[in-house]
């Protein structure tokens, strides 16, 4: 049986023989401001329900009962691993029994003759209770910031490593795919030479996506880069999908709606987080297999003084009870395991932080609409300080003079292939290497020199060329298969050297290089 008084509601599980027994004590509580709404059980059975069905503030047990004592009770709250505060109310236990079960873990022992103490001890134990849980999230939250933290560092690295490499592959699969295509226009079109340059050109297609997957990885690497600058709502909502079709692909087709809209300042790898979880949150909510009866549909376009970004799906819908609490921390209705109810708080917090707001509609049966609500960018973005990367090769004026400067044999091999027929080229190993030949006088048009090296970075031959030849440091070009420390980042935006990203286009790298020797 419930009852209910009034004033603060409080919501408590009376263990207890018989209904009379509580009536004291909801009066007490009634007398000292809380509205109290109880239950009473009497059997560990009814016990392990109430707990397992709804929630409690707090529970009030007496000392003995038929069938049931308040060890075996707490015990059983113990099992289900709540943080419920556990109070002893009874005459019958004795000053040894009640300080081993404050020693088990029982918040306090009342007497039934003094419950004068029992709205304190209640108003303490719920303040007490406030303060674990808030610890818990702070706790879970540094734990999920560091494991983010952990893994952009490792996704950045691993892009970085599969870059240089990747750059290899990319300008040989282009130096041979035109070699063929070279010998087809020389020789005519012999079948053998149409099937090998379709071979390479197949191969070279797949490369250029292993490119732009790496390049996505190196997007959501950057969680702990704080910076803001006028992001590109679409690029990052492309890269959000590519990470997300697996999830995507069983479940639902994809429609994009991108209207003309401005850019938001922002940062790219926190609003890729958040539109991420949103695109994988709309596909959970479809059950898979029947992709082709169900929708995913992304959207962006201009608000009034605002750029909005819709994520809809026609999944399971969510009822009022479940969007009440969906922005809370820890609230998730996925399967134990399956998620921390982290991610849309987090997705909130980061939006919050961008001076925009999160909203949803939803529609059990029907599906949902996450509206990411940004304010536009307050200024044009700035063109940047390094030019792009011609498309078009140039005829060279004249022969140039070009150091390499890579830790990757292969790479220096590539480069030199493209770059040879046209220009001298010089290869350097080591960072050292180069600077002793620019010491004994030796000159270059262009150095092309990698950014992340051991011994010596790319960024330590920049200072040491400033010192002593300044117009060679400003020769340099910088090839980069991702700028994961503070440091590289820091250094990239501070120098006005060019900079280009491996795996790089060799027809762009020629026309670069072109440029350079003019």
């Amino acid at each position: 049986m419930e009852v209910a008084t009034h004033d603060r509601p409080l919501r408590f599980l009376f263990v207890a023989d018989a209904d009379p027994d509580a009536e004291p004590i909801a009066r007490e509580l009634s007398r000292t401001g809380f509205a109290a709404t109880w239950l009473r059980v009497d059997s560990q059975a009814s016990l392990e329900v109430a707990l397992r069905q709804e929630n409690w503030d707090i529970i009030v047990s007496d000392w003995t009962l038929q069938r049931l004592d308040a060890r075996t009770a707490y015990a059983a709250l113990s099992e289900t691993g709540l943080d419920v505060p556990f109070i002893i109310v009874s005459d019958a236990i004795g000053e040894e029994a009640a300080v081993e079960a404050m020693r088990a873990g029982v918040r306090d022992v009342l007497s039934k003759d003094r419950l004068a103490r029992l709205g304190p001890a209640v108003e303490r134990e719920l303040l007490e209770a406030g303060r674990r849980l808030e610890r818990r999230r702070i706790e879970e939250q540094l734990v999920v910031s560091d494991r983010m933290v952990s893994v952009g560092t490792l996704a950045a690295g691993v892009a970085h490593e599969i870059n240089n490499p990747l750059a290899t592959v990319l300008a040989n699969l282009e130096l041979a795919t035109r070699e063929a295509t070279d010998l087809i226009r020389e020789f005519g079109e012999h079948p053998r030479l149409m099937e090998l340059r379709d071979e390479l050109r197949d191969a070279r297609e797949a490369a250029a996506r292993v490119r732009v997957t790496v390049r996505d990885l190196k997007i959501f690497s950057r969680a702990d880069d704080d910076s803001h600058a006028p992001i590109d709502l679409q690029r990052v909502l492309e890269s959000s999908i590519r990470m997300a079709w697996n999830e995507v692909r069983h479940r639902a087709r994809l429609v994009k709606d991108y209207q003309p809209a401005p850019s938001v300042e922002g940062n790219e790898a926190r609003l890729g987080q958040v539109f991420l979880n949103l695109i994988v949150n709309a596909a959970q909510a479809i059950p898979e297999g029947s992709a082709d009866r169900n929708e995913i549909r992304l959207s962006i376009r201009k608000g009034q003084g605002e750029v909005l970004v819709e994520v809809s799906d026609t999944g399971l819908g969510m009822p009022p009870e479940v969007l009440k609490r969906l922005f809370q921390a820890f609230f998730t209705t996925k399967p134990i395991g399956l998620g921390t109810g982290l991610g849309l708080s987090i997705c909130q917090r980061i939006i919050t932080s961008l001076g925009g707001r999160i909203t949803v509609e939803s529609e059990v049966g029907k599906g949902s609409i996450f509206r990411v609500h940004l304010p536009p960018a307050q200024t044009v973005a700035q063109a940047a300080a390094n030019p792009q990367m011609p498309k078009s090769e140039p005829p060279p004026v004249r022969k140039g003079k070009v150091m390499t400067v890579d830790d990757e044999p292969s790479l220096l091999l590539a480069v030199a292939r493209a770059l040879s027929p046209q220009h001298e080229v010089i290869q350097a190993e080591r960072a050292r290497d180069a600077l002793e030949r620019i010491k004994t006088g030796e000159r270059f048009d262009v150095i092309l020199c990698d950014l992340m090296m051991p011994e010596m970075t790319g960024m330590d031959l920049h200072a040491e060329l400033l010192r002593v030849a300044p117009e060679q440091a400003l020769r340099m070009i910088f090839l980069t298969g991702g700028t994961f420390t503070v440091r590289a980042r820091t250094f990239l935006d501070q120098v006005p050297n060019m900079r280009i990203e491996k795996p790089f286009d060799v027809s762009a790298l020629r026309a670069l290089v072109a440029e350079r020797v003019r």
